[in-house]
């Protein structure tokens, strides 16, 4: 039988259910999801989404923590044919009014839990006309001018049956909000093509495969998060959602008992895990790739990482918002190259240019350009911002 193409980002839900209904997509808190349940629940809430008038290329807010119902609505937006931006549960007010405001956002899924901060986001009058709400009922003002549901009361609905919308992989998929240098949060457009590319590339040289188990405890917000979500649903994988690193004592813990292949980091943690190594001696030998990225990996970390997960290769790599990934060092490397930030991820171009334009001869530093389907449409709604970040290059196609 012919398998079909992924094209779009909510597909490799699709497929990943179609191969593999039984297998478990996503342990969280405790409970085990199968791919088909997540099937189930993500088309349910997307019809609810079209029903209530959600269309295609209208953005929805996704403001919950690291969760079942955040993977849930992450695909159900895409579904929906609409475009998801995840927001940082810790955003405050003011800022979340911004960035409802700057998307033009016309729906926010969230938790009962972060009322509180939700209702003095959308008092200042956004245009979202739509709150999905999941955990237990808290009160939210009615006069407020925008309908409530329950997530899990849309998620058990089995009376839910809608058309969903089409969408091509030229469509806005995601706008992932990043402060930068300036502090002022910029939608990042990223396409369904170049999500789709991203994901695969990285699953490429990371070496991933369906029988991986992938350790989630960034932020969804955080696209380093996000992208362990959508490596593990595209591959077939199972994903384990913690909520984060703040009690290092529940992570190991969770290592242990679901023996993760995959564990994603950043330098931070990694100190943190240096340090209990130290003290007790800690293991995880079920891990086999250790990745970083977001700060450089200290050259000084490598040796005792070795010695925590001994089984495991280390990937360095580095990053933009933009672009998703720049470059990875290959694991083979990490010892007589600790410092290096590698080669260009697989499909792709990276080099440098003086200031004028020109190429820059070998060991000189330079600007670093870079070339691929994974680089960004733009700036939403920041026309000239996006020109001075995307140049042409000499053969078509934008470059950052």
């Amino acid at each position: 039988m012919l398998e079909i193409p992924q094209r779009t980002f909510g597909e490799a839900l699709l497929r990943s259910a179609l191969r593999f209904p039984e297998k478990t997509a996503i342990i969280s808190r405790g409970k085990a999801y199968s791919y088909e349940e997540f099937l189930l629940a993500a088309e349910r809430l997307a019809c609810h989404l079209v029903t209530q008038g959600i269309q295609r290329g209208d953005r929805v807010a996704i403001m919950m923590h690291n969760s079942w119902q955040a993977a849930v609505s992450i695909y159900a937006v895409s579904l929906a044919g609409a475009v998801f931006l995840a927001v940082n549960v810790q955003t405050k007010a003011g800022k979340l009014n911004y960035i409802l405001n700057d998307s033009g956002a016309v729906a926010l899924l969230s938790e009962s839990i972060l009322s509180g901060e939700l209702e003095a986001a959308l008092s200042p009058g956004t245009r979202v006309n739509l709150l999905i709400l999941s955990g237990k009922k808290t009160k939210v003002s009615q006069t407020q001018p925008f309908k409530i549901f329950s997530f899990e009361r849309i998620v058990d609905n089995r009376s839910i049956v809608f058309p969903l919308p089409k969408v091509i992989p030229n469509d806005l998929a995601a706008l992932i909000y990043t402060s930068g240098s300036t502090g002022f949060p910029k939608g990042v457009m990223m396409t369904h093509q170049s999500m789709v590319f991203a994901s695969w590339s990285l699953i490429e040289y990371l070496r991933l495969d369906p029988e991986d188990r992938i350790m989630l405890m960034l932020p969804v917000a955080f696209d380093y998060g996000l992208y362990q979500l959508i490596m593990s649903v595209t591959l077939g994988a199972t994903l384990i959602v913690e909520l984060s690193f703040t009690f290092q004592a529940s992570i190991y813990e969770s290592v242990r008992k679901n023996l993760p292949t995959v564990f994603p980091g950043v330098p931070t943690i990694y100190a943190m895990m240096i340090a209990s190594n130290k003290e007790s001696g800690i293991t995880f030998p079920c891990v086999r790739r250790v990745t970083n990225t977001a700060a450089a990996l200290p050259r000084e970390f490598i040796p005792s990482l070795k010695k925590i997960f001994p089984e495991a290769l280390i990937f360095p790599m580095y990053g933009l918002t933009e672009c998703k990934r720049v470059c990875y060092l290959e694991p083979e490397l990490v010892d007589s190259k600790p410092g290096s930030v590698g080669k260009a991820i697989p499909g792709t171009e990276v080099y440098l240019l003086s200031p004028d334009g020109t190429p820059v001869p070998a060991g000189q530093p330079g600007i670093l350009h870079v070339r691929g389907p994974h680089v960004m449409l733009g700036y939403w709604h920041q026309e000239e911002l996006s020109k001075e970040m995307l140049k042409p290059g000499e053969l078509p196609g934008p470059q950052r």
